[in-house]
């Protein structure tokens, strides 16, 4: 009679990755009772030593007084620098046409237009300069720079057209206005008056970059203001 070999027992093993993720879990519990145990023991000593909490607190605040002095400073600063602003027409004609749109938002920024930005470039659709003057208007610059100045080409009717068909259709704006330190053509004019768009041609700008007044008490002819001000 033949004996049938002894059957082999099966011995269960755990996957590793299982040994692994309770390895894990062991660790995180560990650390967590270290943070809570190291948590507990701060809050027991600032309980004991309450009196440094107040110096903290005291110490914010100190700091936070600090920061908004400093903060007002610097505005008062900037403030001060935008009034000052000033260009000459020989300035404006150095300038490239891109720095020519820095020049007039900087000088609405000086009138008191906080918000004055340049958005000149590809696709601006004819806008170059946006603001809102403190009367709540909404103002759209389009800027015409010519290095030769007065001996430029002259803006025309063709770029005025651009700017009244997105100036207030596309942009909203309460006031277009064409700038530029060169000439503009009498057709134009004649375009501009009829459109109700505002030019500032080299003589006009020469005054308002001499920063004896803001720009809205240059031009003719405003809309009336959104909103009342203390500049109104």
């Amino acid at each position: 009679m033949t004996r049938r070999p002894p059957a082999m027992r099966r011995t269960t093993r755990r996957p590793r990755r299982r040994r692994s993720s309770d390895n894990q879990i062991a660790v995180l519990a560990v650390v967590a009772i270290a943070v809570f145990g190291i948590v507990v023991t701060v809050v027991n000593w600032l309980v004991a030593h309450w009196w440094v909490l107040i110096l903290l607190a005291v110490g914010a605040v100190l700091g936070g007084i600090g920061w908004w002095q400093r903060a007002r400073q610097r505005m008062q600063w900037e403030q001060a620098r935008a009034r000052a602003l000033r260009y000459g027409l020989t300035q404006l004609d150095a300038l490239s046409h891109r720095q020519f749109e820095h020049a007039v938002r900087d000088l609405m920024h000086r009138d008191g237009c906080k918000d004055a930005v340049q958005v000149g470039g590809q696709g601006d659709l004819g806008a170059d300069v946006k603001a809102t003057d403190p009367q709540g208007r909404r103002w759209v610059i389009q800027c015409k720079h010519r290095r030769q100045g007065e001996r430029g080409a002259a803006v025309g009717t063709p770029e005025l057209q651009v700017l009244n068909g997105t100036g207030r259709p596309v942009h909203k704006a309460d006031v277009v206005v064409m700038v530029t330190n060169g000439r503009i053509t009498q057709p134009g004019r004649t375009f501009a008056r009829q459109q109700r768009l505002h030019l500032v041609d080299r003589h006009l700008l020469a005054t308002w970059a001499a920063g004896s007044r803001p720009l809205w008490e240059l031009l003719a002819a405003l809309p009336p203001p959104r909103k009342p001000s203390p500049l109104s």
